[in-house]
């Protein structure tokens, strides 16, 4: 097998940089922690309201989750509209799929008014569907967000499937228009662009060791931020990192499930190769816990597949994405790898966004695997916070609870696992 690439196949285009402070401040109006869409999501907000902001990273810009992600702006929520009417009431279930809809069409607004070169692409999303019960589910739901908040969706059935994809796996699917694909890479790049245009302050490879505050503090710096390359006061603190929350956040940390989530990308197939596998060139998914995403790449001459990790072995795993691949198009079975990699998501434990504030941080988090949409949407959101904006999110008050004697660890993870894989098995079509 030819050498398989570890890094995304995304940073052939924008790789990783890095920034110094060449004076370290003393003090800012704001710290935030985590150089990701969430962070500069924030620190854009900020700096444009005249606040003095820094971004510490303890990695590289773009090496982390948000230049490893399939780049497909689905804004999902993981609840469906009929849990979270049980758990919380219709008109509550219809602002979280509201703001939904208004995070993705915002993303779309910025990318055009920032003029940010990330392949954008507005394609619309299929998710395809393994058996007739699961399609008929999800007409119904594709009905219930028409109606209710005029999300229109094309279902699919299996004559008419081919319009979009050439595949024998699927008995249909529904397409949804308002979903998008970008590169992740160039969008978090152009971020990075317009926060320094706005003189957001960026130190990388600056690990953060604590953040105290003391709130008899006689200033407005009442947060102390401690890093590898000197303290800071700040006015105010907002956590960035999501799934990649060390030991120095322990009450986040408690709060956040970590999940691998990893990718293939193909050799170069050709365009005419490509579009004949994915006539609708879209962004697609599938309808099972543990099922795979994918796309053409932005160039259209290659397919990226990604998936949740089931096996600690990284060639176990590969190969259960190749699997996933070829079960798709078989067509591909001849098909080389060019790029394996993998990044982590987070997960809360009602599997529900989180704009919470404790101990007067800010923490947006627990994107549950869809942060191409949220993660800068909460973090603009915290940012609002901060100024005291009152126009606030429907994910702000919900409780951020733990469960005893977890400290971040997901020791309990191959079970869950294990569970949505048996669930997923009777989902699929019966041969």
């Amino acid at each position: 097998m030819p050498n398989i690439s570890s890094d995304p196949y995304w940073w052939n285009a924008a790789p990783p940089q890095d920034f110094q402070i060449e004076s370290w401040p003393n003090q800012v109006d704001v710290v935030i922690i985590g150089g990701g869409y969430t962070g500069f999501g924030a620190a854009i907000t900020l700096a444009r309201a005249g606040l003095d902001v820094v971004i510490i990273e303890r990695d590289q810009i773009g090496s982390g989750a948000s230049t490893r992600n399939g780049g497909i702006t689905s804004g999902n929520i993981r609840l469906s509209f009929d849990k979270l009417s049980k758990r919380f009431g219709k008109e509550k279930a219809i602002a979280f799929y509201r703001e939904a809809k208004t995070a993705r069409a915002d993303l779309f607004n910025f990318i055009n008014t920032e003029e940010i070169d990330c392949d954008l692409q507005s394609c619309g999303r299929l998710v395809g569907a393994l058996r007739p019960e699961s399609l008929e589910g999800m007409k119904r739901e594709a009905d219930k967000l028409d109606k209710l908040l005029d999300i229109e969706s094309t279902i699919y059935d299996q004559a008419n499937l081919p319009n979009c994809i050439d595949t024998p796996r699927y008995c249909g699917g529904v397409l949804r228009d308002d979903i998008s694909g970008i590169h992740p890479a160039k969008l978090l790049a152009g971020m990075c662009k317009v926060a320094r245009a706005e003189l957001v302050k960026i130190s990388t490879q600056t690990k953060v060791l604590s953040v105290s505050q003391n709130k008899q503090a006689s200033t407005d710096q009442n947060f102390c931020v401690e890093t590898t390359r000197g303290t800071i006061r700040a006015g105010h603190v907002i956590s960035a990192t999501n799934a990649y929350t060390d030991s120095s956040q322990p009450w986040l940390r408690r709060r956040l499930v970590p999940v691998i989530s990893e990718m293939i990308a193909t050799e170069e197939l050709g365009e005419n190769m490509v579009r004949s596998l994915m006539p609708g060139m879209n962004m697609y998914s599938e309808a099972l816990q543990l099922g795979h995403y994918y796309r053409p790449s932005p160039d259209g001459k290659r397919v990226l597949l990604g998936g949740r990790r089931m096996s600690a072995d990284p060639v176990k795993a590969r190969n259960r994405l190749v699997k996933g691949l070829t079960s798709i198009f078989p067509q591909l079975s001849d098909a080389s790898i060019s790029n394996h990699w993998f990044g982590f998501v987070a997960f809360p434990f009602d599997q529900l966004p989180k704009l919470a504030v404790h101990d007067g941080v800010f923490y947006p988090s627990g994107f549950c695997g869809s942060g191409t949409v949220w993660a800068r949407w909460l973090g603009q959101k915290a940012a609002l916070m901060v100024l005291n904006d009152l126009n606030g999110s429907e994910f702000q008050n919900i409780p951020f609870r733990t469960m005893p004697f977890y400290s971040g660890d997901p020791w309990f993870l191959p079970l869950a696992m294990n569970f949505y894989a048996f669930q997923d098995k009777f989902k699929t079509t019966t041969k």
